[in-house]
């Protein structure tokens, strides 16, 4: 399986009052996204799935990776995938969707490097996630712990140079 690691896109400052969860992309947020997304699609990526945690900045993360790579199906929002979120509970919940070929997961920092290092076997591994980075991670076997590869990672700083 390959498991697609989104950081979303720059989110506004949270307003007076505002909760941290309806926090908005912003157009520059969107702007990145778009461009890694670009790089994402040419090289082929094409989720069978998109899981999404369910703050706002996330879901609109996910929906333009929706729109950008053609996918139809289903956005799934997961608490798993919230900002305090522990590796092991993103990991349950991919081996729930094992007999998808990809998935794509739209979240956050600091649980998108801690989960990274944990999908390689290596929790020590320190992960610059920048926003609107995208990992692939590919993992063949489905146990209590993972073994994956990194295959690549795209930051918005190397899809705008292209």
């Amino acid at each position: 399986m390959q498991i697609y690691i989104l950081r979303h896109g720059i989110a506004e400052d949270a307003a007076a009052g505002q909760s941290d969860s309806e926090r908005a992309l912003t157009p520059e947020g969107k702007k990145k996204l778009r461009n890694v997304l670009r790089v994402a699609r040419e090289a082929g990526v094409a989720p069978a799935l998109i899981l999404t945690s369910p703050l706002k900045r996330a879901v609109q993360t996910a929906q333009l990776t929706a729109e950008v790579l053609d996918y139809k199906g289903e956005l799934l929002r997961t608490k798993a995938l919230e900002p305090g979120g522990h590796p092991g509970m993103v990991w349950e919940e991919i081996r729930v969707h094992r007999d998808e070929g990809s998935v794509l997961l739209a979240g956050h920092e600091p649980l998108f490097s801690s989960l990274t290092a944990f999908l390689l076997g290596c929790p020590d591994l320190q992960v610059d996630f920048k926003k609107a980075a995208l990992a692939c991670v590919e993992v063949d076997r489905f146990g209590a712990e993972p073994h994956g590869v990194l295959k690549w990672f795209i930051t918005p700083k190397l899809a705008s140079s292209g």
